[in-house]
């Protein structure tokens, strides 16, 4: 019953398990914020520090502001469009940093 109940809102379920999608902001260590969005944020954390990332290799270490979850990852995706948006810098900048 719950996993209906988490399909009907977008949720993703591999095996019986409940797929958490997370928008997260890096503080690289030159000073900028780098905002993405993954499925398995420890290892994504492990991807970033140890430089496969492209995004943020030449600007590591990276340490992890904040990150929020979601059931349904387009609404991940679509938050982390917005993050990256200047609204959304702004919103960053005001509560964040």
């Amino acid at each position: 019953m719950a996993a209906e109940g988490c399909l009907a809102r977008g949720g993703e379920i591999r095996s019986n398990k409940i797929i958490m999608h997370y928008v997260y902001n890096l503080k690289c260590a030159n000073g900028t914020i780098y905002t993405g969005c993954t499925n398995d944020i420890e290892d994504r954390l492990k991807r970033h520090n140890s430089g496969r990332v492209l995004s943020t290799k030449d600007r590591l270490p990276v340490s992890l502001i904040c990150y929020t979850v979601f059931e349904n990852k387009y609404t991940a995706y679509n938050f982390e469009k917005y993050l990256k948006s200047g609204s959304g810098r702004a919103f960053l900048t005001k509560h964040l940093i």
